[in-house]
């Protein structure tokens, strides 16, 4: 969906989550969301009488379920889909991103995290259902080519992990060497156990 066909709540939602990425919860203020999504400043209190809590929460779960919603996507563009090349996609979206962008947003789930999950406990638990939004779609991918079901939330897991800590270190070195490790290394892993499932 366009920017321009998004509501102006969808799209406070949608341009708090891109400024926490890069700025995180402490620096995103409601009035920088506001000038982003183009809306007035008045209608944030409209759509979150929660105030900046209810945004951050709802940006949050916001990006559990686009980071869902791309496995899909990830799992429709390959020819011959394995969990190796499902990782190397999802780890690509970033790549590419940080090529053309320069290596200067992250992930707003673990920056709400980071920032929020001890003082917050709302946004702990929104943090925690949009990193169970997005494992849920990984091991049904997983599980569709193969993996045991007993080890497809595991290694969704596993996934997703190395994921959020490689762009950790890919933000503190402005390099993608670490996505590209980890890729690299954890791809044959993944097809392996499919395929040994398959074999057994």
């Amino acid at each position: 969906m366009a920017v321009s066909e998004r509501g102006p709540r969808e799209r406070m939602v949608f341009s708090a989550a891109q400024l926490i990425r890069r700025h995180g919860v402490g620096a995103t203020g409601m009035r920088e969301v506001a000038v982003h999504a183009g809306a007035p400043r008045g209608s944030l209190q409209h759509y979150f009488p929660g105030g900046k809590e209810q945004l951050v929460n709802e940006a949050v779960a916001w990006a559990g379920r686009y980071a869902g919603r791309r496995v899909a996507r990830f799992m429709e563009g390959m020819a011959e889909p394995t969990p190796g090349g499902l990782f190397a996609a999802m780890v690509r979206q970033w790549t590419d991103e940080y090529e053309t962008a320069g290596l200067l947003a992250g992930c707003p789930v673990a920056a709400a995290t980071v920032d929020c999950a001890d003082a917050t406990e709302s946004t702990r638990e929104a943090a925690a259902g949009a990193f169970a939004t997005w494992t849920a779609p990984v091991a049904g991918a997983l599980t569709d080519m193969g993996v045991p079901t007993e080890r497809a939330e595991p290694l969704a897991t596993l996934m997703i992990s190395s994921l959020e800590g490689a762009l950790l270190i890919a933000r503190a070195e402005r390099d993608t060497r670490a996505l590209t490790t980890v890729a690299g290394e954890l791809a044959p892993m993944l097809d392996a156990v499919a395929t040994g499932a398959a074999c057994s």
